[in-house]
C-alpha cells in the first residue's frame, strides 16, 4: 500500500466571455490526487490522505477517487471550501493565473488526523508528499509529523513542487526541503523549481549534497532533455522520449507515480531497496518513469496512463 498526502483541486479554466460573464471549465487537480490517480492507473494499491470539503466540488473529488479506485478511508472531510486554481489569458496572451485556497480543505489537516493512519490496515509501505501542502499549516506540520514516525520504515517519496503563488516566499520552501532530505529515501525534483529555489547551481552538486545529508535516490526531471538520478552506485541519464506534445499537466506527477510503481513491481519499495539500487535498476526505473511521463504529454491535460501503456 502507498499513501498519498496533500492537495485535492479543481482546476478551473477560462473558456470565454458571454453575454454576461465568462465560461468556466472545472477539473480535478492537484499534485498530490494526481500522483495517487497515476498510481491506481498503474495498477497500485493507494490511498489518499489530506482534506476534502464536504461540498459539491469536494463530493466530486470523492467520487473521482472511487472511480480510480484510490482508496479513500484516510480522507479527512471537512465544512471548508474546496481550492479553486484559475487558469485564463491576458488579452496580451499572457497565462493568468489566480488562486483560491486560504482556508480551504487541504489546510484544514490537524495532528488528530493521524490516529486513522496508525489505525490503517494493511500499513503503508510508502509515503508521497509534494507540492504546497507541505508549507502550509497546520498540514504541513502534521505531514512532517507522519515523515518523522514512519522514514525508518516505509519509504518517503518527496516532490518539492514549487507554487510561489501559493507561497512566495523561497525560503520556506528551501527550509521544508532541507528538513525532508535526511529522511527521504526517493526525492524526486524538477530542474525547472531548481531555477526557483537554486538559480545557478549546478545539479550534480545539488544533488550530491542531498546525497550526502541522508537521501537515498535524488532524480532531476529535465523536461525535453529527459532526466538523470543520482545514488550511491552512481549517476545515471535518461533519454527524452519523442512525442507530440499536447502539454506538460501532470506529467511530473506521471513521472513519479511510475518511479514507485517500478519500484514496487521489482520488489525495491523498502528503504534498504532504494537505498541498495544498482544503476542499471535505476536505469531501468527512470527509463519507465520517461515513457509514461511522455504518455501523459500527448494527451490533454492531466491524463495519466495506464500500466498496459508503459513497457
Amino acid at each position: 500500500m502507498i499513501v498519498v498526502s496533500g492537495e485535492a483541486l479543481m482546476d478551473v479554466f477560462d473558456l470565454g466571455s458571454t453575454a454576461t460573464g465568462h465560461t468556466l471549465d472545472a477539473r480535478i487537480g492537484g499534485s498530490p490526487l494526481n500522483v495517487a490517480i497515476g498510481l491506481a492507473r498503474l495498477a497500485q494499491p493507494v490511498r489518499f490522505f489530506g482534506g476534502i470539503s464536504r461540498g459539491f466540488l469536494g463530493e466530486r473529488l470523492m467520487a473521482a477517487m472511487e472511480a480510480e479506485s484510490v482508496d479513500t478511508s484516510l480522507v479527512q472531510r471537512t465544512d471548508a471550501p474546496t481550492t479553486l486554481s484559475l487558469v485564463g489569458v491576458r488579452p496580451s496572451g499572457v497565462p493568468d493565473y489566480a488562486f483560491y485556497s486560504h482556508g480551504a480543505a487541504e489546510y484544514q489537516l490537524p495532528l488528530s488526523a493521524l490516529d486513522s493512519v496508525a489505525a490503517a490496515q494493511p500499513a503503508a509501505q510508502a509515503y508521497h508528499f509534494g507540492s504546497y501542502a507541505m508549507v502550509i499549516e497546520p498540514t504541513g506540520s502534521t505531514q512532517r509529523a507522519l515523515v518523522e514516525r514512519e522514514h525508518l520504515r516505509s519509504v518517503i517519496a518527496y516532490d518539492p513542487n514549487v507554487r510561489a503563488n501559493v507561497e512566495p516566499d523561497l525560503a520556506r520552501w528551501r527550509e521544508v526541503l532541507d528538513w525532508m532530505v535526511p529522511r527521504t529515501h526517493l526525492l524526486k525534483v524538477s530542474d525547472e523549481d531548481l531555477g526557483l529555489l537554486y538559480p545557478g547551481v549546478p545539479l550534480a552538486e545539488l544533488a550530491a549534497g542531498w546525497l550526502q545529508a541522508g537521501a537515498a535516490l535524488v532524480v532531476i526531471t529535465r523536461g525535453g532533455e529527459g532526466a538523470e538520478a543520482w545514488s550511491a552506485a552512481g549517476h545515471v541519464k535518461a533519454a527524452p522520449v519523442k512525442v507530440d506534445v499536447i502539454d506538460t499537466v501532470g506529467a511530473g506527477d506521471t513521472f513519479q507515480a511510475m518511479l514507485l510503481t517500478a519500484l514496487n513491481e521489482m520488489g525495491l519499495l523498502t528503504p534498504d531497496g532504494v537505498r541498495g539500487l544498482s544503476t542499471e535498476q535505476t536505469a531501468r526505473i527512470l527509463a519507465l518513469a520517461t515513457r509514461a511521463a511522455a504518455i501523459t504529454c500527448s494527451r490533454r491535460g492531466a491524463d495519466l496512463p495506464r500500466r498496459s501503456e508503459v513497457s
